[in-house]
């Protein structure tokens, strides 16, 4: 099965598990690859004085990881998933790290520590 099949079976709300079987967390966020996503541009506006101006530039849009890993991201596909294993309170799973997927979880082959934090 590929892997844009394989994310296509995920849904949010799915619990995730590491290949040694501990529990990583809830998925939050299910993104299919786009092979030709190739850069990803960082926000260039300024705050400006007014409070929505602030609250836009504020917003971070996903993933929220440095660019060269955002755009192998956008282009496998990714999930978010909500952890308390990170500091930020959400980890990310590339589409090739994903082993199986039941109707209830996802199975990964790969350990819980090297999914890459929320920045």
């Amino acid at each position: 099965m590929d892997q844009q099949t394989t994310v296509s079976r995920v849904t949010t709300g799915m619990r995730v598990v590491d290949s040694a079987g501990t529990d990583v967390g809830t998925v939050d966020l299910v993104q299919r690859g786009d092979p030709n996503a190739v850069t990803v541009q960082a926000p260039t506006t300024d705050p400006g004085s007014s409070l929505d101006e602030l609250i836009e530039s504020a917003t971070v849009e996903e993933p929220d990881v440095p660019a060269d890993l955002a755009a192998r991201l956008l282009r496998t596909g990714y999930l978010k998933v909500s952890s308390d294993r990170a500091p930020t309170g959400a980890v990310y799973v590339l589409a090739d790290q994903i082993a199986t997927v039941t109707p209830t979880e996802v199975h990964l082959n790969t350990p819980a520590t090297a999914l890459p934090p929320e920045a």
